[in-house]
C-alpha cells in the first residue's frame, strides 16, 4: 500500500495537497494511501467546534472539515492523513475508523504498550484513561482523508491551554512519558507502515483479527 512521508510541513500546505489527493483517488488516478507528517504547532477544530481558539496564544487556528473537536498539533507528533477509496470497502465508515485505531493500537503493541480503544470514546488511549492518539476523518464521495495524530514526544503542555476533544488537557499523554525515555521517530514510523500495510490491503475488503477494545468506560 502506498506510503508517503512529508517529513516536517506546514499544516495549511497540507491541508490543500490532502484535499487534492483525496480528488485523485476518488477519480483513480492514485491508490490509497497513508501519508504521514509532523507540523509546526497549530490548533485545528473539527465538525463539532469547541473552544479551541481559547489556545491560540499566537497559534494559528484552522477550522476543517474532519470529525471532532479541537486539537493541537506539533513537534514530536506523528500525524498520518489516510486516503482511502471506501467503495470497496462497503462504504462503511465506522469499520474505517475502527481500523484507523486499531492500526495504532498494533503500532504501539511494539513497545508494549497498553493501548486500546475505548467504548464510547475515539482514539486510542493507555488503559483507558490517558488519550495517546486522536482519530478524526472525513469522508467526501466515499474517499476518505484527515486520520490520525499519534503523540510520541509531543508538549503536552499545549494541551493544557484548551479542551482537545472536549477532555481535560491533562487526559493527554505520549508515548515518551509513558516509557519514561526516549523514542525514536524511525521506529515509530515504521512500526505504523507495518500496521499500515496489515489493516489496508490492496483488496480493502477484509481486516486481520483485531485486538479487542476496553468495554464498560464512559467519556
Amino acid at each position: 500500500m502506498p506510503l508517503v512521508d512529508w517529513g516536517r510541513r506546514e499544516y495549511s500546505a497540507s491541508l490543500e495537497e490532502m484535499r487534492r489527493l483525496r480528488r485523485e483517488r476518488r477519480a483513480g488516478r492514485i491508490a490509497d494511501t497513508l501519508i504521514l507528517v509532523e507540523h509546526p504547532p497549530v490548533i485545528t477544530v473539527g465538525v463539532e467546534g469547541d473552544d479551541g481558539t481559547a489556545a491560540a496564544g499566537g497559534l494559528p487556528v484552522v477550522r476543517v472539515e474532519r470529525g471532532g473537536k479541537a486539537t493541537y498539533h506539533g513537534p514530536g507528533q506523528l500525524v498520518g492523513y489516510a486516503i482511502v477509496d471506501l467503495e470497496p470497502r462497503g462504504r462503511d465508515v465506522r469499520r474505517f475508523v475502527h481500523d484507523l485505531e486499531e492500526m495504532v493500537v498494533r503500532a504501539l503493541a511494539d513497545w508494549s504498550l497498553p493501548a486500546a480503544r475505548v467504548a464510547g470514546r475515539r482514539g486510542v488511549w493507555i488503559e483507558g484513561r490517558r488519550k495517546i492518539a486522536s482519530v478524526g476523518v472525513a469522508v467526501e464521495e466515499w474517499v476518505t482523508f484527515h486520520g490520525f495524530a499519534l503523540n510520541v514526544s509531543t508538549d503536552l503542555t499545549m494541551f493544557a491551554r484548551f479542551h482537545p476533544c472536549g477532555f481535560s488537557g491533562e487526559i493527554m499523554t505520549s508515548m515518551e512519558r509513558e516509557l519514561q525515555r526516549p523514542v525514536e521517530g524511525t521506529r515509530v514510523r515504521e512500526a505504523v507502515t507495518r500496521a499500515w500495510t496489515e489493516l489496508f490491503e490492496p483488496s480493502g475488503l477484509r481486516s486481520l483479527p483485531e485486538s479487542p477494545p476496553l468495554l464498560g468506560l464512559r467519556p
